[in-house]
């Protein structure tokens, strides 16, 4: 039988620390939060690969690696309420539920967003809540938000989640261009956001999330 914590340990020591992620909180969580529990079952005994694990129709749980230096770049306080879009098995909204006072997890499948909501109960994650629903409408009737995540993709995010930022709200994503990707640390202001480079990362481009063509006549 696999030592999960022990093979988490060494996912922190071997693939988080090096990846210059330093926040306690952080690394306390990656450390804490079972992630063989928020996979697909097939896939528990390589949870810790180093790598995205599928979850279908350009959906995956995200590379340690990635989601630790996301959380690192958001420095999420313990006060802060937080939209985690795309939440899948609820994976990330454990990681983000450890740092914050409420995490809303959101999920556009219906069968991810029943496992979620079963796994977080049954880890006693009691401060997040699972919302199903398209993931570029974000969920308004919880906002606004401090911190917005979104897990996977972005060729553009959409206004609509923008427009549920809080005024000085932070927001991360992997904006595509091609194959090729940057994680985004967004600022909002009274003028719009402000977005910087975190570091390079690659994701499948959400449902939802993709670039909109304009057409010139």
């Amino acid at each position: 039988m696999t030592d999960f914590a022990a093979v988490r340990e060494a996912m922190v020591d071997g693939q988080v620390r090096p990846s210059d992620v330093t926040l306690y909180p952080v690394i306390e969580a990656m450390l804490t939060i079972p992630r063989e529990d928020y996979v697909p079952e097939a896939l528990r005994e390589v949870a810790y690969i180093g790598d995205h694990l599928p979850l279908g129709d350009r959906r995956v749980v995200l590379d340690a690696r990635v989601m630790a230096k996301m959380l690192e770049t958001l420095a999420i306080q313990p006060n802060e309420l937080v939209l985690d879009i795309g939440a899948g098995l609820g994976l990330s909204s454990a990681l983000i539920a450890h740092l914050c006072e409420a995490v809303i997890a959101l999920e556009s499948e219906g069968a991810l967003a029943t496992e979620a909501e079963a796994q977080l109960a049954r880890h006693g994650v009691d401060n997040a809540i699972v919302e199903t629903g398209p993931l570029a409408d974000g969920a308004p009737k919880h906002g606004p938000y401090d911190v917005i995540v979104i897990e996977g993709g972005v060729g553009e995010v959409p206004q609509s989640i923008i427009d549920q930022l809080k005024t000085g709200g932070r927001m991360a994503a992997i904006m595509m261009e091609g194959a090729l990707g940057r994680c985004m640390l967004g600022r909002k202001s009274e003028n719009g956001m402000d977005w910087r480079w975190s570091f390079d990362a690659v994701a499948p481009v959400l449902p939802g999330f993709e670039k909109q063509t304009i057409f010139a006549f």
